[in-house]
């Protein structure tokens, strides 16, 4: 897919909501990168696929993204599904594909879980993968955002967990992106959704594919989601771990 050659594409003024490595805290800044999008021509933003390499194939498939098109990763590549390898090699491997660092990611950097079949390019490619990706006025994180604290507030550890407000409420809510109003447009996974959230200012992705939901894509320019449902239940979940729609505020 693609906008491909037309030149009546008007976009906004986002230059108060731009953010640069001098808003983040230190530690995230470090791991920021700001992305060029006037060189692709359309932008998919895919959520959380923890290894599971079927669907994900699937999903590009279905998408079609030509070489001009960027496919931007909210984190968690690995874990959990039948082929966490193959995943991170294909997206590795492709110059138009983009991952922030999950918090599973993060585990695996920090030694705190292993995978034996990943080797030393995979452990490198997980090292080097931003904490934040962000263009125009969007940006791209795991976790989320504290709505009250100053971004540069909010430091990795944040940034890739982030769920509810306050944090020890889990999946009892209220959650950040309930509250949350910008200015940046934020991109995420992590808090596991029946169906997609898509508000003003946040859109969340993790549709649960490794729990026998479905890996969901967000199309940038279109503002359309697609969908493609798990070949399997690769991992259980219980339902209150699952948010449904109703669960939210209007």
């Amino acid at each position: 897919m693609s906008r491909g050659d037309s030149t009546d594409v008007s976009l906004p003024d986002v230059s108060t909501a731009a953010v640069s490595d001098a808003d983040f805290h230190p530690a995230v800044a470090e791991r920021h990168e700001r992305l060029d999008v006037a060189v692709w021509d359309d932008i998919y933003v895919v959520g959380d696929v923890h290894g599971c390499i079927d669907e994900l194939r699937h999903l590009i498939d279905v998408l079609s993204p030509g070489p001009d098109d960027l496919v931007v990763f909210v984190g968690d590549l690995v874990r959990k599904g039948p082929d966490s390898k193959a995943v991170v090699e294909f997206v590795r491997e492709r110059e138009n594909m983009r991952s922030v660092r999950g918090n599973n990611e993060d585990k695996l950097i920090h030694d705190r879980k292993t995978l034996e079949r990943l080797d030393a390019a995979d452990h490198q490619y997980l090292r080097s993968m931003p904490v934040a990706l962000s263009w125009g006025d969007a940006l791209v994180v795991h976790g989320g955002v504290h709505p009250t604290r100053p971004l540069g507030a909010q430091d990795v550890e944040s940034l890739l967990n982030c769920r509810s407000v306050p944090s020890g409420n889990g999946y009892d809510g209220p959650f950040w992106f309930e509250r949350y109003q910008g200015p940046q447009r934020t991109f995420f996974g992590h808090t596991v959704l029946a169906e997609p959230v898509h508000t003003e200012w946040a859109t969340g992705l993790d549709t649960g594919c490794v729990y026998g939901g479905s890996l969901t894509a967000y199309d940038y320019y279109d503002d359309s989601f697609v969908s493609v449902p798990a070949q399997a239940t690769y991992e259980r979940r219980p339902d209150e771990k699952v948010l449904e729609p109703e669960q939210l505020d209007a």
